[in-house]
This record gives structure tokens, C-alpha cells and sequence, in this order.
């Protein structure tokens, strides 16, 4: 009954993806009785509700000591609330083929949930008790916190993560943004309930939670549902205070060895906060550079000219309280140098000479006609009500986006390229056993 229940929920959200391709997105701001406040798409063309929402202070609000203490409060919120203990709880979301997950970030504790609109009520219900009266029961903590330390374990094998933990940890030092926020070993192995609790406490309240709904529901149900999850929840939050950082470097290059024949390599600099008005230029400088795909130019010359790696990219990684440009590459030992050398030309080219009106026409061609890709979903689109929230980008900001991206001028995108691709700023962390590194970046070994 219930694999049949969650094939059909599958193919409600197919038919959902389809039919709002072809729609403009309405939203709708709705304030519940209790005054919970949320954005709404509503759509009737399948009994489908998708919701997501986030509470601020992520990985980064962590007491010190306890790093990965948000991704494991994130794990057990479905692990029983109420009077319900784990088994129950998802026996209610398994009868009723409610999906509910959480996770955490660096800067926010998220939560997604998808619904039958019949099962509405029930969802925002098991949804509401998640948030008031998680149980955090022994069996659940350990369970939850022996899956974390084995996530640890495999992770502390992909070089892909090995790379980008070193790197975030070398840029950042004490910083709270320089913790991995799965935490390690002994912070996992240091968090208590109460800690748990404390998260529940100061965070999850009225004016730090941003909520988006998509699907069959109007906006006077929807007012009654969101009181029932989350009208009584505290006022105010309790957060801790994060101070704004750069990232730093004491050296070019770090080597992390590993007896693998190819080399993982991230890389990275100071970027841009999403509210930075150079934002949409820098989006599409990325484009051209390393964010187009097969159309940008480090894939041109690292993978299609010279055959040095399958794939290259770089991309813009906004933080709260810190913007970062990054990129990664992965590539025979014996090639990790040439293929650096390579892209530090590419990144120097366009800082020196910029692109071209082709380049700027086919960033913004492509970058204007994927946008709506975005909204293929009912969760997707919940995802981006969200988002738009969160930057304060405004209800109208569907509309506008491709305006702001159809005004970058070729005169803007080569004044940010030459403020953020400076090659001397750049940090590199290396997994493997990288040769032919180039001679006038200092290296280190890590520890």
C-alpha cells in the first residue's frame, strides 16, 4: 500500500513539473490568524502540496566544541516528537506518504515536506509537533549519531571532500565558517540532548523562519495549516552572533597525499555576497569563465584543446557573512601542474582582457532562457519562494531577474573580473600525488 501511495505521489509531481513550464508563477503572501507569514503558488492541476522553509543560524552558530550539532538535529527531527517515539512518528509519515526531511547549512536549519493535499492537515500537523516537541530519544541519538560517524568515515575518503574540507578550514581558521558542518569524531561524540534541545530553543521561532508553498491548497487553508505548524513556536529567536570574514591564506597551494593516480584539485578566492549589486555581473562573468559548461572557456581549453581533465568549473558560493569564488578540477597526477597553469592563464586572461560582445550575448542568452528550469517542480519552485525571501529580493523578483541579467553591460563584467580574478589570491588545496606543480606558488603539506 504504501510503495503505491509514494509511486503515485512520484507521478502527481511529474505532472506538476509539466504543467508549470508553461505558467507564470503568481505568488501570493499569506498571513495566517496566528500571523505566521508565508509565500504561495497555489496550482490545482494535481492534489499536491509542496513546502519548504528554513530557520536562520546554520553550522556557523554551532558552540564552540560542538561542530555538526545543527546537521544532527536536522537528522533527528523526524525521529520522534510528541508522543510519538521514532517508529511511530514514521509510521504517520509512512501511512500518509508524507515526505519530511531537514538539513542544515552553514547558515540556515532547513526543512522540506511534500503532501497529498487530502493528507494536508496530518502533514502540517506531524510537521508542527517535529518542531515544538522533538523527543530526542537515547536509541535515536545514538542511532543518528553512529550514522553520521560512518557518513564521516566514507567522506574521509572521496578526495572531492578531503579538498574542500581542507581548504575551508585553511581559509577560514577559527572562524566558525572553517568547521565542516557534519563537525568531526569528537565534536559528533561531545553533543549532549540538552545541546539538541538548546538548538529547538533559540532558533526555531516566528521571526527567524522564511516559508514557501506550492500547490493545491488556497491561501484561507493554507492560514489555518500554517498555525497548526508553526503559530506556536517563541516570537523571537535567541541566535548567536556571527561576525563577518574574509577568507585568508598562508600559503598558495596545500597538499593533501593520497595514493591515488589522479589528483583532486579545489581552488578558490574572495567573492561576492548575494547582496552585492556587482552580483548579476558576476554571474555572468562565471558563465564565460568556468559556470557555461562546454561553453566556457576553461572547459575549452582544459578538457576539449588539451585533454587534461573530463570536466572544470567554477562558481559563485554566497555565505551570510562571507562570499566565496570557487572552482575544482580533478586530473592525472602527472598533468596536475600543466592543468593549473592552464587555468591560472584562462583566469588571468580575462582579468587582463575581458570578454567579448559574443561572450556577454550568449552568457546572457543562455543565462535568461535556463532560468525558468528552475521551476520544474512544486518543491523547486517552493525552494526559490524561499530564497527569494531570504535576500529580500521582492515578490516581483521572478519577473525582473532576466531584466538584471539582460542590463550587465561588457564595461561591468570586466571591471568585476578584474576585482575578484586576481591569480595571486587564489588558494589551492590538492588530494593525490599532484607533479609539475608551478614553481612560484608556495606549497605546504597538511597535517
Amino acid at each position: 500500500m504504501i510503495r503505491r501511495v509514494l509511486a503515485s505521489l512520484a507521478v502527481l509531481a511529474a505532472v506538476f513539473m509539466t504543467s508549470t513550464k508553461s505558467r507564470a508563477v503568481e505568488i501570493q503572501e499569506v498571513v495566517s490568524p496566528g500571523g505566521v507569514i508565508a509565500w504561495l503558488v497555489e496550482d490545482n492541476t494535481v492534489p499536491l502540496i509542496s513546502v519548504e522553509f528554513e530557520f536562520g543560524g546554520g553550522g556557523a552558530e554551532d558552540p564552540e566544541g560542538k561542530a555538526g550539532l545543527s546537521y544532527f538535529v536536522a537528522g533527528l527531527l523526524n525521529e520522534g516528537a510528541g508522543d510519538l517515539d521514532a517508529q511511530a512518528y514514521q509510521t504517520q509519515l509512512d501511512d500518509r506518504a508524507i515526505r519530511l526531511y531537514f538539513d542544515a547549512g552553514a547558515d540556515t536549519l532547513s526543512g522540506s515536506m511534500q503532501t497529498l493535499s487530502e493528507n494536508a492537515e496530518d502533514a502540517f500537523d506531524l510537521l508542527g509537533l517535529a518542531l515544538r516537541e522533538p523527543r530526542f530519544d537515547t536509541d535515536a541519538v545514538e542511532r543518528v549519531r553512529e550514522q553520521i560517524f560512518a557518513i564521516q568515515r566514507r567522506e574521509s575518503e572521496q578526495p572531492r571532500r578531503i579538498a574542500a574540507k581542507h581548504w575551508l578550514k585553511n581559509s577560514f581558521g577559527e572562524h566558525p565558517y572553517g568547521n565542516s558542518r557534519k563537525g568531526t569524531t569528537e565534536t559528533i561524540a561531545a553533543i549532549k540532548r540538552d545541546d539538541m534541545q538548546q538548538v529547538v530553543d533559540q532558533r526555531f521561532a516566528l521571526d527567524n523562519v522564511l516559508i514557501g508553498v506550492v500547490g493545491d491548497i488556497d491561501a484561507e487553508t493554507l492560514g489555518l495549516l500554517l498555525d497548526a505548524a508553526f503559530a506556536d513556536l517563541p516570537e523571537e529567536a535567541d541566535r548567536r552572533p556571527i561576525r563577518s570574514t574574509s577568507i585568508s591564506k598562508e600559503t598558495d597551494i596545500t597538499i593533501v597525499s593520497k595514493d591515488v593516480p589522479q589528483s583532486t584539485v579545489v581552488f578558490g578566492t574572495k567573492g561576492l555576497r548575494r547582496s552585492d549589486p556587482d552580483w548579476y555581473t558576476a554571474i555572468v562573468m562565471n558563465y564565460v569563465l568556468g559556470g557555461g559548461g562546454f561553453s566556457s572557456r576553461l572547459m575549452e581549453e582544459v578538457r576539449r584543446k588539451r585533454g587534461l581533465a573530463y570536466g572544470v568549473s567554477t562558481y559563485l558560493a554566497p555565505r551570510d557573512r562571507a562570499g566565496l569564488y570557487m572552482g575544482s578540477v580533478a586530473t592525472q597526477n602527472a598533468r596536475v601542474g600543466e592543468s593549473i597553469a592552464v587555468i591560472r592563464d584562462e583566469i588571468a586572461r580575462l582579468a587582463n582582457d575581458g570578454i567579448s560582445e559574443e561572450e556577454l550575448t550568449d552568457a546572457k542568452t543562455y543565462l535568461t532562457g535556463s532560468y525558468p528550469l528552475r521551476f520544474g517542480t512544486s518543491d523547486a519552485i517552493a525552494g526559490q519562494l524561499v530564497g527569494i525571501q531570504r535576500y529580500g529580493l521582492g515578490m516581483n523578483f521572478i519577473d525582473r531577474r532576466n531584466d538584471y541579467i539582460n542590463a550587465v553591460t561588457l564595461e561591468q563584467v570586466n571591471r568585476v573580473a578584474r576585482r575578484l580574478l586576481q591569480t595571486e589570491e587564489f588558494y589551492w588545496v590538492i588530494v593525490g600525488q599532484p607533479e609539475g606543480l608551478p614553481e612560484d606558488l608556495t606549497q605546504s603539506l597538511a597535517n
